[in-house]
């Protein structure tokens, strides 16, 4: 079987994002003998937004049925009754949808501000629900005026694809302080990826929500082979993959992508109906700390900022990297100077060796290393900033002739240490994918796959801990059913399980669910 029919449920993926909500058991029993024609709403082990007590006020951003790709587009009016600071901004997509659709990314604007990325559950026949909830209390800038508000989620409605997108988001605002410092701007590239910041910028983060998309062979870039391997996804050199940010054409951050799958892939649905893939319903951005370039991006003109994606074959399409820029400002003085003190990029490694055989095979290695430091003089006195990023990759993907076993073993890091003064903030993120797709006798196609999504971070303060957190999300599932025949005849069977856990100074959360063929079977929490 060849890529481009195995992996044809990818098509069609767009944007959304955050935590899902809700949850049950069952007994061994009530589990049926393979998938039927409904099966439990979607839900992911991890924790809902904590949500102050007080006074809170719910104002409704979108509510939209997609059935193409008909932007929606209505007006936000602030809240009235919540006045204009807020301890928390809690967003919430609450979506039902039945029938037949892929899945389906979408993303939210207001004011021109990309609040929210997503992507949709696949629904069974009789419908689901799904819930999603997102912290966005660092747009609280945006929230402030009336802004104009546009809402897409792409999708084909036909004889076939009959799954009408019907959604809701609302924000709900807590009246209060902050707990830490929100933005005091949130900024947004003009259309030739200008951006101007104001002359007092103390502090300077911009964030991307890169993703890898569009029906083709970037949504899963992983698995992506040399032009001299024969595969049905070539990609020039291979699956490396580094999202940059250049400011005036000089490179300012590095980082790597999260191996996002959205909840039609590795070929196989059944994977995905109950528990999605971390990140899948909550896509986070990239942040890169630009405030080493305020003294540049202070003089009050347009600077040129830019996103690219490395390894992606000149002229290809099927990445979206819209920018949001954060800034903090300092209110004692008009102007904040700065300079740029040091910009030391090493050399980018990127190796992809195809082995050929029996078992086809492309080794690949790549890393990446980037420092800049620079300082900018305020109200209270000279601060400065020093961010090291260090990249790298290494993966192994076999596979057979014809493309009936395909697999891939694959590690990201991505580490970062930004330090202010005393303050050292290290970040060290791993991303994991160990899959199999076999296509046997009978056509019955069974996938096995193993995803983890891991980060911990510790805060020094002149070389003694104040702060850590450790965060391990896991998604293992194995799915098997027939391709090439009506849905009702799939004859359908899955298992698939999530535990995410997060430790740290603030206290402690772990939540494991469990499925098989559609039914929700454990939920078990142990903080």
């Amino acid at each position: 079987m060849k890529r481009r029919i195995v992996m044809s449920m990818l098509a069609g993926a767009t944007l959304l994002a955050s935590t899902l909500l809700g949850t049950g058991s069952a007994h061994a029993a009530d589990v049926p003998a393979e998938f039927g024609t409904d099966w439990h709403d979607p839900v992911t082990a991890a924790p809902p937004v904590e949500r102050p007590s007080g006074k809170s006020c719910r104002v409704t951003l979108a509510r939209a049925q997609f059935r193409d790709f008909t932007p929606y587009r209505g007006t936000y009016t602030p809240p009235d009754g919540c006045g204009d600071r807020w301890s928390k901004v809690v967003l919430r997509l609450d979506g039902k949808v039945k029938g037949r659709q892929y899945d389906r990314l979408g993303y939210l604007h207001v004011g021109g501000v990309e609040v929210f990325r997503t992507s949709t559950p696949q629904p069974s026949p009789d419908g689901i629900e799904w819930s999603v909830e997102k912290d966005v209390t660092r747009y609280s800038d945006t929230f402030r005026e009336s802004r104009d508000v546009e809402m897409l989620i792409g999708n084909v409605v036909d004889d076939t694809y009959t799954g009408v997108l019907d959604v809701t988001v609302t924000l709900t605002f807590h009246q209060g302080r902050p707990e830490g410092s929100s933005p005091d701007r949130v900024l947004t590239l003009d259309g030739d990826s200008a951006l101007t910041t104001p002359r007092n910028s103390e502090r300077i983060v911009a964030e991307v929500y890169a993703t890898g998309s569009g029906g083709g062979c970037e949504e899963y870039w992983y698995m992506t082979v040399p032009d001299a391997a024969p595969y049905s996804c070539k990609a020039g050199q291979g699956p490396y993959r580094e999202v940059q940010i250049r400011v005036d054409g000089r490179l300012a951050g590095i980082a790597t992508p999260f191996p996002t799958v959205w909840t039609g892939g590795w070929s196989n649905p059944f994977l995905w109906y109950v528990i999605p893939g971390p990140r899948a319903f909550d896509i986070k951005p990239i942040t890169y700390d630009l405030t080493p370039f305020a003294g540049i991006l202070n003089d009050g003109r347009p600077h040129r900022v830019e996103v690219s994606v490395v390894g992606v074959p000149e002229g290809q399409t099927g990445w979206s990297a819209p920018v949001n820029v954060l800034v903090w400002q300092d209110e004692r003085r008009e102007r904040v100077t700065g300079a740029l003190t040091l910009h030391q990029a090493g050399d980018l490694a990127d190796s992809s060796v195809y082995t050929p055989g029996s078992e086809h095979r492309v080794d690949t290695e790549g890393a990446h290393r980037l420092t800049v430091a620079g300082y900018v003089d305020t109200s209270h006195g000279r601060v400065t900033t020093t961010v090291s990023r260090s990249l790298a990759h290494t993966s192994e993907h076999r596979w057979t002739d014809g493309e009936t076993r395909d697999g891939l073993k694959a590690t990201w890091t991505d580490d970062e240490s930004v330090t202010v003064d005393g303050r050292n903030t290290r970040t060290h993120r791993t991303y994991t994918m160990d899959g199999t797709t076999t296509l046997g006798a009978g056509d019955r196609l069974r996938t096995v796959l193993t995803l983890g999504d891991r980060a911990t971070t510790v805060v020094l303060r002149d070389g003694r801990r104040t702060a850590w957190s450790r965060l391990d999300d896991t998604y293992t599932g194995d799915a098997t059913y027939t391709a090439n025949v009506p849905r009702d005849q799939r004859h359908a069977v899955g298992t698939s399980s999530e535990r995410y856990r997060l430790y740290g100074s603030h206290g402690c959360y772990d939540r494991t669910l469990t499925t098989a063929q559609g039914v929700l079977t454990a939920d078990r929490s142990r903080c």
